[in-house]
């Protein structure tokens, strides 16, 4: 059970700074102790009969289950899963990516780490970002901003056919959702690729990511118009013809559309392919939903606590070709 925020202090559950980072993990057996506290907060559970026990633990870091006799280990069905990257490395590319405000290009992971290959910092950041979003995450409430944008991303077809550099791109479109806080202010934000602007693509995004009965503020499209039968309080702004700019009726959804294009096209110099975009989205909203964070470290704790339940993923399916 993930702790509540309040119930974490620097220094006991997550290191203060770097130079307590570097003291708290010296070594590969102290990143395994600190992975085993996070997977198995309150003692190990076997993963293949649940029986709660100190298991038998073996000279090559096995845990043997003294029920089953099951041999687990704690990165087993994890993000760091067979991976042959030291965990003292992944820890410090786990820290550095959430000390970054505006995060980080695989390049520049590559040469702050120390990594040989450009191939190996760029799969590691994609895993980091699967464990990015939180399962079973609460849904947005309170008054609620809905509407779509599109972005650049490099098309690979263009690419091969050897287009000149600015027909590389295609646009994607890109529904986001915003919280709106009273009297003023952003509260959280949930993104996601849909295939086109219709109903039938928009009206689910809503229903899965809004709570019923809150109140939905949209533009005039037609997408949006059966949200009341849904539950929600449907409040729609018609911009065409209107004396008020679209961005002034619904500030938070350009907001959030002209600081993602910003944050693709300047931390990752605009090389975002579409079938790698969902998982960009996903980082850009947990960096967004935790700008007002004054801990890093604290960050750094959430994240690993989501990597150690986040199922593993081999390099060949995150560099598949599939849209």
């Amino acid at each position: 059970m993930s702790r509540g925020s309040t119930d974490l202090i620097a220094g006991r559950h997550y290191p203060r700074d770097w130079n307590q980072f570097l003291d708290w993990f010296s070594d590969e057996g102290t990143c395994l102790s600190y992975l085993e506290q996070l997977r198995w907060p309150e003692g190990f559970s076997c993963p293949r009969c649940g029986a709660r026990n100190e298991p038998h633990r073996s000279s090559r870091g096995s845990l043997i289950c003294r029920a089953c006799r099951h041999q687990a280990t704690v990165t087993a069905g994890t993000v760091f899963d067979k991976t042959r990257t030291s965990l003292r490395t992944w820890f410090a590319a786990a820290w550095y990516v959430t000390n970054q405000k505006y995060g980080v290009s695989a390049l520049g992971l590559q040469r702050v780490s120390g990594l040989g290959s450009y191939q190996t910092a760029w799969a590691m950041l994609h895993r980091l970002r699967r464990a990015m979003v939180r399962t079973g995450r609460e849904r947005l409430n309170g008054k609620v901003e809905v509407d779509e944008t599109y972005v650049g991303i490099l098309d690979p077809k263009r690419l091969r056919q050897g287009a000149r550099r600015q027909g590389h791109t295609a646009q994607t479109l890109v529904a986001i959702a915003i919280e709106m806080l009273e009297p003023k202010g952003f509260g959280r934000i949930r993104l996601r690729r849909v295939p086109s602007g219709a109903q039938k693509h928009l009206l689910p995004f809503v229903c899965e990511i809004v709570q019923p009965g809150a109140i939905v503020h949209t533009d005039g499209s037609g997408a949006y118009r059966s949200l009341s039968e849904h539950g929600y309080v449907h409040h729609q702004s018609v911009h065409l013809g209107s004396d008020s700019p679209a961005h002034v009726s619904m500030p938070g959804v350009h907001r959030v559309a002209s600081l993602l294009k910003r944050w693709l096209l300047g931390t990752h110099q605009g090389g975002v392919q579409s079938k790698q975009l969902d998982y960009y989205l996903d980082e850009f909203t947990f960096r967004f939903n935790r700008r007002t964070s004054r801990s890093r470290g604290l960050l750094f704790y959430r994240l690993l606590e989501q990597a150690v339940v986040t199922p593993p993923v081999t390099y060949q399916r995150i560099a598949a070709r599939k849209t």
